[in-house]
């Protein structure tokens, strides 16, 4: 995922998000290919990059500035969510996580949420692991820090999201306007990099937690409840 934002209340905790990838990149849908586990699976390298699990957590990864695709000697990063779903809470995740070697893998961020709690893990190439609670009614995170208004995308999204209650958020994900830097529906030809897929999650504090998923753009392709 390239884009995630969060909206926190009293009810639990909403998420949407937008992956931006090499279009020529395999990937799945998300089913549960992991005991327990609900999330897109990508083919190279064998892990997700945003999942949820039975307890009601969820996990999304995000790659931070020009670390694109695999490193030789570095372990993919997309084992990372699934290693954050062998948890039933988002405190013990970023817990188990924070600490660990982050010179394993290329720089990172991701983001751990249940109904009550969330969290930003970094990985910054070097050192260990960091993880930061997430507390704003309205986060957004790219390829940087939360809400980092000198990021193009964020300067010009992020007040849109605070602004609108999150029934209207899908409309916002599908949003393709404004330049190549600030675009958070990023439009590519058929073997370049742009936007690949949405999601949208629900934790909520009552009932369970539900996901949607569209298979392509979001300006193009509908959202689907998966089922699982």
């Amino acid at each position: 995922m390239c884009s995630i934002i969060l909206h926190r209340d009293a009810a639990g905790i909403f998420i949407a998000a937008n992956r931006d990838e090499m279009k020529n990149r395999p990937w799945d849908a998300p089913a549960e290919y992991w005991p327990g586990i609900c999330g897109g699976r990508d083919r190279l390298g064998g892990g997700s990059w945003a999942a949820l699990n039975r307890a009601g957590v969820f996990a999304a990864l995000l790659n931070r500035h020009g670390t694109l695709g695999p490193a030789p000697g570095k372990r993919s990063r997309g084992e990372l969510p699934l290693l954050a779903l062998a948890h039933d809470s988002a405190d013990k995740a970023a817990a188990a996580l924070a600490g660990q070697d982050a010179e394993a893998y290329r720089s990172f961020n991701l983001v751990i949420a249940d109904a009550s709690a969330a969290y930003l893990l970094r990985g910054l190439g070097d050192g260990l692991i960091d993880a930061q609670a997430l507390t704003a009614r309205v986060t957004m995170i790219t390829s940087g820090e939360p809400n980092e208004r000198a990021l193009p995308r964020i300067a010009r999204h992020l007040p849109r999201f605070e602004a609108q209650p999150r029934e209207n958020w899908k409309t916002l994900l599908a949003d393709a306007s404004g330049t190549r830097e600030e675009q958070l529906n990023i439009p590519a030809p058929a073997d370049g990099f742009g936007t690949v897929c949405a999601l949208l999650v629900d934790l909520p504090k009552t009932g369970p937690a539900t996901q949607c998923f569209a298979p392509g753009p979001p300006d193009r392709t509908g959202f689907n409840r998966l089922d699982w």
